[in-house]
């Protein structure tokens, strides 16, 4: 028997919450991961806004943990809690600033600082249209470090006839980036 991966799911206040939603069902699916969620109180706000009230409790109950923010002295601080990696959906800028400074103020962000010094993979979602400099250069910074900088961009080579099959098949390319078998393949580019 196979023992279950460790993921570790961060959902941070960009607009998207509702990736992160789909990411964890997907994992959650599978039945080979053991998941760990922190939401950031901005991550909490834009789930209950864009996906509803429930969509929180409904997801917390999904996986074997569910951090609080403020909670830097959790399990998935230490480098010595082995994961098979992390993904925050959405990543906001400041998410994605925080990782880049190495500032460790909260849950997500120590977390997502393990992977990269643990050399584990990090993919960050980062939600934000349009760029500047300062942004660029913390994309960057993190691919620098060895995180995966992964854009939610629809594939249209899919013809998405909804937001959720687009969003799902967002997910399901995140996913991927960490190796996880879903069991079921996505639709690939056949030329």
């Amino acid at each position: 028997m196979t023992a279950r991966r460790r993921i570790v799911v961060g959902i941070s206040g960009a607009s998207g919450a509702a990736l992160g939603v789909r990411v964890v069902e997907l994992l959650a699916a599978t039945g080979q991961c053991e998941l760990h969620l922190v939401v950031t109180p901005a991550g909490e706000r834009t789930l209950a806004h864009e996906v509803g009230d429930g969509a929180l409790p409904r997801i917390a109950a999904m996986v074997a943990r569910h951090h609080a923010s403020a909670d830097i002295g959790a399990s998935i601080a230490s480098g010595s809690y082995r994961t098979a990696g992390m993904i925050v959906a959405p990543c906001s800028i400041r998410t994605l600033s925080a990782i880049a400074a190495s500032a460790t103020d909260n849950l997500l962000v120590r977390a997502a600082d393990v992977q990269l010094k643990e050399r584990r993979r990090l993919v960050l979602m980062v939600r934000e249209s349009p760029l500047h400099l300062g942004h660029l250069r913390a994309m960057a910074a993190v691919t620098e470090f060895g995180a995966i900088v992964a854009p939610p961009v629809p594939a249209f080579y899919a013809r998405p006839a909804t937001l959720a099959e687009a969003t799902d098949h967002i997910a399901r390319r995140a996913i991927g980036l960490l190796d996880i078998d879903l069991g079921i393949s996505m639709r690939e580019w056949q030329g």
